[in-house]
């Protein structure tokens, strides 16, 4: 498909208002999640809420990127909103800890498909030198439904009830569907195949990406630091006496939305590598600032430079995720970088719900595991930068 010399076109503009919905939409349960789950009996299982949802999404990914390459990015994308549909209006009606348990592994598959042909369609559609600044204006209305959501569920919980928050939430998910329907597919026609059941038959080939493995690896060092957050920090908020849970995430994608709204251009021109240097690095300082005894003024300050971090690296990681790949197999590209954010977010909402177990005094282990893991991609980044330079000369 020809790519305009604009990124401002329709689709684009469809794309992101869709992006927008469905991220407000599975994030506005979120906050929630920790409470219902203890209410349910389950509070030993609070770090499951996450790391089951993220499993499933990692699953996914190699048949998401294979279905995005064969039957086209539209359908992919529909058949992720509709997930987060049926499962937002499931909720309610779940009564027991494994019932509960089961639904987040099944609600996983949501993230599992939707985002990854929505970067292919964005790869389709955006020319290579502008592919920053578009995953940047992409990131800002998913950011903003990521900011939005917890802040209007946890209003939606506390006025008017958490079965109607669950509501809400399948509600946005439905709208993001209805707007897909007015969305051409850019998959070429001479790329498409009819779907059928053969194409759930996954090879190693399927999984993995080779031509992103740089990628892969930074991408799986820093998304720990999410899982960590997004289990914890609930539980934070409520220590220094914020009465809305979901504060924290509005603070930290507000500060991603500057980034991206004023520094979207920044890889494109001066590279993928360093900006990620430095991006990994305020990443490892905002993990840090959590080691301290939390109170309102270190939590918005790593709030901020987390939100900072992330405005950086989701749009560049993606960007270079483009870059590098084969572009007969952008979905599968797309589906690898988003198995490494999977994993990472994974291993890290475990890894806290284990260490945590609802005690203050286990707090900052966690954190410093995730400010470890960003130097340790700070590092990667810097080597990797050297023997660039190095072969280029």
């Amino acid at each position: 498909m020809e790519k305009p010399s604009s990124i401002y076109t329709l689709n684009f503009a469809l794309l992101c208002l869709s992006n927008f919905l469905f991220s407000a939409s599975f994030s506005m349960i979120i906050p929630e999640l920790p409470d219902y789950l203890a209410s349910l009996g389950g509070k030993e299982y609070i770090g499951y809420t996450i790391a089951l949802f993220t499993l499933t999404a990692g699953i996914s990914r190699p048949f998401s990127g294979k279905l995005t390459d064969h039957i086209g990015r539209v359908p992919v994308m529909a058949f992720g909103s509709l997930v987060c549909f049926l499962c937002g209006g499931l909720y309610p009606i779940i009564h027991t800890v494994q019932g509960f348990l089961f639904l987040r592994f099944l609600h996983g598959m949501s993230t599992g498909t939707k985002p990854t042909a929505t970067a292919a369609y964005v790869a389709d559609i955006i020319p290579e030198n502008r592919r920053g600044e578009a995953q940047g204006g992409l990131g800002i209305f998913t950011a903003t439904g990521m900011s939005m959501g917890p802040a209007i569920g946890s209003y939606l919980a506390s006025e008017i009830g958490l079965r109607e928050m669950f509501w809400i939430s399948s509600l946005f998910a439905l709208l993001s569907i209805l707007i897909l329907m007015r969305m051409k597919e850019t998959l070429p026609k001479s790329m498409k195949s009819k779907f059928t059941f053969k194409l759930f038959k996954i090879g190693w080939n399927d999984v993995f990406e080779p031509s992103i493995v740089p990628v892969f690896w930074i991408m799986l060092f820093v998304s720990f630091s999410s899982g960590v957050v997004v289990t914890i920090m609930p539980d934070v908020t409520k220590l220094i006496g914020w009465h809305n849970k979901g504060l924290y995430f509005t603070i930290y994608t507000i500060a991603s939305i500057v980034v991206r709204i004023f520094f979207s251009k920044t890889s494109d021109k001066y590279g993928r590598i360093p900006v990620l240097i430095y991006s990994t690095l305020v990443l490892a300082a905002s993990m840090f600032l959590m080691i301290i005894l939390p109170s309102p003024l270190t939590v918005i300050c790593s709030a901020i430079l987390f939100g900072f971090a992330w405005g950086f690296n989701t749009p560049t990681l993606a960007a270079w995720t483009t870059d590098l790949a084969n572009k007969n197999h952008m979905g599968r590209a797309m589906a690898t970088m988003y198995i490494a954010l999977e994993l990472g977010i994974g291993l890290g909402a475990i890894f806290a719900g284990q260490v945590y177990q609802g005690m203050t005094n286990n707090i900052p282990l966690p954190f410093l595991m995730s400010g470890i893991l960003a130097i340790i991609a700070f590092l990667f980044l810097l080597r990797y930068h050297h023997n660039w330079q190095k072969n280029d000369v």
